[in-house]
């Protein structure tokens, strides 16, 4: 969710806020690419410890070797899978289609305010191959798709966020299954699946002379499975959402000042605590039950229990968007916004 002022070859002077981090969008190219194979990298291996029990008396005592040493999980992580330069513009979020064994990827292709009209979803082999870059693609085949952020599935459909609409396509063929406006709506920009439709998060943001600006538009809306549109909540007291995360009866948000808290249906927040740094995009649930959370001012992953710390788990990954989880291989799918990159990482 998952930003920029719109220059073309603008670029962000710092990377202190997501806000700042978008702000070198709107430059880039907006041209296709061809697919080439991405390279995977090895694993990191264990470091080797040092023992610092007393020197054995040799006459007596057998040479045992040095234990490996507990590994770090906020060690640098080294990804097994990369896409680079295989022609993604701007993802925004990954998605892991566990019908098809595949990660689709939302492509905004320039800013993620413009009605441009060429916004486009690619999806990838989980080897670090690209098969199909453009599967769906706005203006083309009577998609509109401007500036696509968060999506989820829900039965057959594909949800998508689009600044002030959510589009929805058929799961199996792409092919436009309909749409929802909002209403107001400024940024929508991360979806999340419920029992009974998709709840997506509009962060109240609009493109200003010096970066983004309030439109006082923050909200939380559920699209049930008639296409019905509910404000579940509306105020500027959730504080700019933009991942979004169903778990139960509940719904985990995060924002860019670095918050998370839970949601009801109600609209009623609850369990609320800041993260060591802000700028937060994705969330996802690993299977013990932690809270896996994007920031682009840590330029890293954290991982932790609601009410507990939360720690690094993956290092260096400069402007990481609306996260994903491959449920098959315990994966963390990255987007690099800014980079035009996905990379796929062993959940630490």
């Amino acid at each position: 969710m998952t930003r920029p002022t719109f220059p073309v070859g603008a670029v962000a002077a710092v990377a202190t806020s997501m806000f700042a981090m978008f702000a070198g969008l709107a430059g880039c190219a907006k041209t296709d690419s061809s697919t080439p194979a991405a390279s995977a990298t090895s694993e990191p291996q264990p470091a080797v410890g040092e023992s610092t029990a007393p020197a054995p008396n040799l006459s007596t005592a057998p040479v045992v070797p040095p234990a490996p040493a507990a590994p770090d999980a906020s060690a640098a992580q080294e990804p097994v899978a990369t896409w680079k330069n295989v022609g993604l513009m701007t993802p925004e979020s990954v998605l892991y289609d566990d019908a098809k064994d595949l990660y689709l990827v939302s492509n905004v292709n320039g800013g993620p305010t413009d009605r441009d009209n060429n916004g486009f979803i690619s999806r990838l082999t989980p080897d670090g191959t690209v098969e199909t870059l453009k599967w769906i693609e706005g203006g083309k085949n009577k998609v509109t798709l401007n500036a696509p952020k968060g999506s989820a599935f829900f039965g057959d459909k594909l949800y998508v966020a689009d600044i002030d609409t959510v589009r929805i396509f058929d799961r199996k063929t792409g092919a436009p299954a309909g749409e929802v406006k909002v209403p107001g709506a400024t940024f929508l920009n991360d979806i999340t699946a419920t029992d009974n439709g998709v709840i997506v998060s509009d962060s109240g943001k609009k493109a200003g002379a010096k970066g983004f600006e309030s439109t006082g538009t923050d909200a939380i809306y559920l699209v049930d499975k008639n296409k019905k549109l509910t404000t579940i909540a509306k105020s500027t007291d959730l504080a700019a959402p933009n991942g979004v995360l169903r778990q139960g009866r509940k719904t985990w948000v995060v924002t860019f000042g670095g918050d998370l808290y839970s949601i009801d249906d109600q609209g009623k927040k609850a369990d609320a605590q800041k993260l060591p740094k802000a700028s937060l995009d994705g969330i996802i649930l690993a299977p013990n039950g932690d809270l896996v959370i994007s920031s682009w001012d840590a330029a890293a992953l954290y991982r932790g229990t609601p009410g507990s710390e939360f720690k690094v788990i993956i290092e260096n990954v400069k402007s990481p968007a609306d996260i994903g989880f491959d449920t098959k291989r315990n994966r963390v799918l990255i987007p690099i916004f800014t980079g035009n990159e996905v990379r796929a990482f062993n959940l630490p």
